[in-house]
Order: C-alpha cells, then structure tokens, then sequence
C-alpha cells in the first residue's frame, strides 16, 4: 500500500513538472506573438547593409601595380594577375585581373593587404546567376561601381536595426 501511495506522489510530482514545463513554453510563444515580424519581402525591399560588409569586389585597374599581394594573402589563392615585364622602364605592366566569386569566400585579406588601395569591398551582395562562368568577373566587370541600395527607386530600404 505504501508503494502504491509513493508511486502515485512521484507520478502527480512529474505531471506538474511537466504542465509548469508546458505553461512555460506556451508562455514563451505567446511573448514572441506580440512582437512585429521580421522578415521582408525581399525583391521588393532590401536591408540597408552595415558599414563594415564585405561584398562583392572593386578593382581599379589604375591604381594596380601587379605586386601579387593579393594572391599570395588570399587562403585559396584566387586573383588571377596576368602581367608583363617592361624590360626599359623594369616595371611591371598589367595585362589582366580577374577574380572567380563563385569560388571567394569575402575574406577581405586582399583588401586588407594591397599596398595601392586598387581593391575595396563594396556593398553588392546579389550576385547569383544560373551559370557560374558568370561569376568569373574580369578587370572591366570589377571596375563598375554598383549601384547603391539607397539611391534604388524601385525597392524600399529598410534599415537592419538590432531590436530590443
């Protein structure tokens, strides 16, 4: 008998445990109910991205002095630096800079470490295609400036706030 009565205390124990645990839950979802959604539609608006994101590159063909810094701190060795030697000046000439983002990973050691600032990060994060020969982009293709989310007429921006 007093096995029983023991059985049914420990059994009563963990069926309030078990309703506070779920009370708890329930409460929880109802706390996330009241707060405002997240999410965005997103062709038609876009986040404003931070000052600090690393996107899709820009090369100023100009400013390059063929140093190779860039290959040689880039973890998989990605630009692609073609150059001749100018045997009367001893300078380098720079035929051609071409970096595959299909395969980058936004590091940004290359920027980070150019010597002549030729290279720096920009805020073009939409670089999906259907073929990925697309994403190799050349030394023309690096130097245009995308266009700013900001100065786009046909999306809303939407600033990315942390909420509290």
């Amino acid at each position: 008998m007093f096995s029983m009565v023991t059985e049914f205390m420990n059994y009563s124990q963990q069926t309030v445990r078990a309703a506070r645990y779920i009370g708890q839950g329930f409460m929880i979802t109802l706390s996330h109910a009241s707060r405002l959604p997240v999410t965005i539609q997103y062709p038609y608006e876009k986040l404003i991205t931070s000052e600090r994101f690393r996107g899709r590159i820009h090369f100023e063909f100009d400013k390059c002095i063929a140093c190779e810094v860039c290959v040689r701190v880039c973890p998989i060795d990605l630009p692609v630096v073609d150059w001749k030697l100018e045997k009367d000046i001893r300078k380098k000439r720079l035929l051609n800079y071409s970096i595959d983002f299909g395969i980058c990973i936004f590091c940004g050691n290359c920027v980070e470490y150019c010597p002549t600032n030729c290279l720096s990060m920009t805020e073009e994060y939409e670089l999906s295609t259907y073929d990925r020969h697309e994403l190799n982009y050349n030394q023309i293709a690096l130097g245009r400036l995308p266009m700013s989310i900001i100065n786009d007429y046909t999306t809303r921006t939407i600033l990315n706030l942390p909420m509290k």
